[in-house]
């Protein structure tokens, strides 16, 4: 969480005060409906479902677009593990492939690992970072493949002057705790599509064919489930989004100032971006030419008061820590389990990804802030280069 103050505890006593919390019901036309026109005019898009997680959102995206048993869904090996849960939850079979020294999906591998089930790519904006779309969407399209962004930690950000979640056929967004914007726990799923869109909706109300837009739905109605936002996270983020491009500015303003200070400095090199006006600047990337040497700069970091981390040591988010997936536990009943819906055998192991490995035990970050002081800022620049120059 960045910012959040008064602004966000007057949209909730007006939501309280109105008695209406349903978005349904009598809601119609207030917090939650506003929210997604709001949202789907920022990103750029047609349509955008307001959701309780961005896990939920990586569903409606792949239930929008028809996938299920017997398909495989690509994600990259640094990401959390919602990404591929999230295949799961509707009976697709995760593809796990490498990132890149971006930190981002590897379309190298991408293509290596399509066979005739893959049916969705995921690649995922990690970190704020936008992948490489242009080479995402060239081999979707050359293989017929959709593709679902991940942009659930790039609430904002862009690639090639488009908003990320736009370029794909559709994206999902969080807005948990520990987001660009958030309301605790919700989360977003845009697209174009008016059939993902209709696929989404339907399954994200299982009340869908009791609403006042049934009518407007083209999609014969199945059963769906309850993944319904409700009026006071909306309220919450109807203020948050007003704060975002704002957000956005500064961090990126902070990075670049960084960036700048930092580039001449010897035994520092800089992890590549794939759109450096695209990023959403929360993160600098740092590529040391080995594991100790990067180990040393974090810990010294640390002892002049910097936070600094390595992606190699957040557990959740390596594919190496993913061990529902890597023992093909798909479901809670093994009648409803992927793995043994495919008909044919995933192999997975913990070495199978070696470069994802080898990029993020090399890797270290850097925070920006944006409520920090521009001497505040200097000071920490101060001290990262005294770090450096130990190494």
């Amino acid at each position: 969480m960045y910012i959040i103050g008064k602004e966000e505890a007057d949209a909730v006593k007006r939501v309280i005060e109105s008695k209406q919390l349903f978005r349904y019901r009598g809601g119609e036309g207030g917090e939650s409906d506003t929210f997604e026109k709001e949202w789907s005019e920022k990103i750029g898009v047609k349509y955008a479902i307001a959701v309780t997680s961005g896990t939920a959102a990586l569903i409606l995206g792949l239930v929008g677009m028809g996938i299920g048993p017997g398909d495989e869904v690509i994600v990259p090996a640094y990401t959390y593990m919602a990404t591929p849960l999230a295949a799961l939850a509707v009976g697709a079979v995760p593809i796990i492939v490498e990132v890149d020294d971006s930190l981002t999906i590897d379309p190298r591998d991408v293509e290596r690992k399509i066979t005739p089930r893959t049916k969705v790519i995921i690649p995922v904006h990690m970190v704020g970072l936008p992948s490489n779309m242009d080479a995402i969407m060239d081999i979707a399209s050359r293989h017929n493949l959709k593709v679902l962004e991940d942009s659930c930690q790039a609430d904002g950000g862009a690639y090639g002057g488009k908003r990320l979640g736009s370029i794909g056929h559709a994206g999902a967004f969080s807005f948990n705790h520990f987001k660009i914007i958030t309301c605790g726990e919700g989360g977003a799923m845009v697209t174009n599509d008016r059939e993902i869109y209709e696929r989404a909706l339907i399954f994200h109300d299982g009340g869908a064919s009791f609403r006042d837009h049934a009518s407007q739905l083209t999609t014969p109605f199945f059963a769906g489930w309850n993944f319904r936002i409700n009026e006071i996270l909306s309220a919450i983020l109807r203020v948050q989004l007003t704060r975002l491009d704002g957000m956005l500015d500064a961090m990126l303003t902070e990075k670049r100032v960084m960036i700048d200070a930092l580039s001449s400095v010897p035994n520092l090199t800089f992890n590549p971006i794939h759109d450096v006006e695209g990023d959403c600047g929360t993160t600098v990337a740092l590529k040391f030419d080995s594991e100790p040497t990067m180990r040393r700069f974090i810990s010294g970091c640390r002892e002049a008061g910097v936070r600094a981390d390595t992606p190699m040591d957040s557990g959740r988010h390596i594919y190496t820590n993913w061990d529902p997936i890597l023992n093909q536990r798909g479901a809670h009943n093994p009648a409803f389990d992927a793995y043994a819906l495919a008909g044919v055998p995933v192999e997975y192991s913990k070495d199978m990804c070696q470069n994802t490995l080898d990029v993020l035990s090399h890797t270290a970050y850097l925070y920006t802030d944006p409520t920090r002081e521009r001497e505040d800022l200097d000071a920490m620049i101060a001290k990262v280069k005294a770090v450096a120059a130990e190494l």
